[in-house]
């Protein structure tokens, strides 16, 4: 019988739902300031990362990515369902495994998934500033479609100013249909 929690698997990868025992792989990158420099948040205390296992174990949207070798959860992908046939993809890695590749395979069996199982479009938003974020989204087939001046913010100043990002949104179209 297969495991109903594995989404895919890859040559080096595991790609599953979320369960209760990722709750300190989760914090190990949840918690770095440095991992979530372009996130809509800050650095999570453990009680944090806590809460939000919790909303990661009850959504479909959230694949955790663990390693086959040492079964660590090492980050996530996010695919989020939105009109239209089409998927909003992102993801969070632990710094330490930057750098190997870990991303853009999850991230490619995943896309393959998708289009094989009829999602037409998938796109994602990325800060102009992180460059290891579209460079990979070019890497993985995905076209830079627009680049939005100063359309969003997440943090204000000191004075209660909005703190204004750009934002890159880049897509891949299902082209096998």
């Amino acid at each position: 019988m297969k495991d109903q929690t594995i989404i895919a698997e890859t040559e080096r990868l595991i790609l599953r739902r979320y369960k209760q025992e990722d709750l300190q792989g989760l914090f190990e990158y949840l918690s770095d300031r440095e991992v979530v420099k372009y996130e809509p948040y800050q650095p999570m205390t453990l009680d944090e990362a806590k809460e939000n296992l919790a909303w990661r174990i009850g959504t479909d949207e959230m694949v955790a990515v663990e390693l086959k070798a040492s079964h660590k959860m090492i980050g996530n992908v996010y695919m989020g369902r939105r009109d239209f046939e089409a998927l909003e993809i992102g993801y969070v890695f632990n710094r330490d495994y930057w750098g190997h590749g870990y991303a853009a395979e999850s991230c490619a069996a995943l896309i393959r998934q998708a289009f094989s199982n009829g999602i037409h479009r998938i796109y994602a938003e990325c800060d102009p500033n992180n460059q290891s974020s579209w460079k990979l989204l070019e890497a993985l087939g995905f076209q830079r479609e627009a680049h939005f001046r100063k359309n969003v913010y997440f943090w204000k100043d000191e004075a209660e100013k909005a703190i204004w990002k750009d934002t890159y949104v880049y897509a891949k179209l299902n082209d096998t249909i």
